[in-house]
């Protein structure tokens, strides 16, 4: 298994994932280690009952790529994606106490929701791509 394919909704989220990606250092990892310069936001998908299990087995078995935090800052791990087989990102995932266990924050270089024509309750189908831990 190379890639998990999951869908989710689209929500409004707290603007907190904006913050963290507008930071320097942050920016910096994500084009050294992902490839491209990422939009200063987040989209926010809530994933169905059933996906949730995906994004459990994925925080649990795969190690991705890690972005190493400063000093007060938790790590986050990226799994390089396609968001609707058109665009390419990545999912970001905070390593946080406490963090949604159904919500996926979707990085890229272009507004998601504008490129992709996005408004809060739509569905979308995100392919993510693994990285095998050894």
């Amino acid at each position: 298994m190379n890639q998990i394919t999951t869908k989710g909704t689209v929500f409004t989220g707290g603007g907190i994932g904006s913050l963290y990606i507008k930071i320097p250092w942050v920016q910096k990892q994500i084009r050294a280690k992902l490839g491209f310069s990422p939009y200063f936001g987040t989209l926010n998908i809530r994933l169905q009952d059933q996906q949730e299990k995906q994004l459990e087995d994925l925080r649990k078995r795969f190690k991705g790529i890690e972005i190493s935090p400063a000093p007060s800052f938790f790590p986050a791990r990226c799994f390089t994606a396609s968001i609707m087989n058109t665009v390419k990102g990545a999912v970001i995932i905070p390593e946080k106490p406490n963090y949604p266990s159904d919500v996926l924050e979707i990085i890229a270089p272009d507004h998601l929701r504008e490129k992709l024509r996005l408004k809060d309750g739509d569905e979308v189908e995100i392919t993510v791509f693994l990285k095998v831990e050894h």
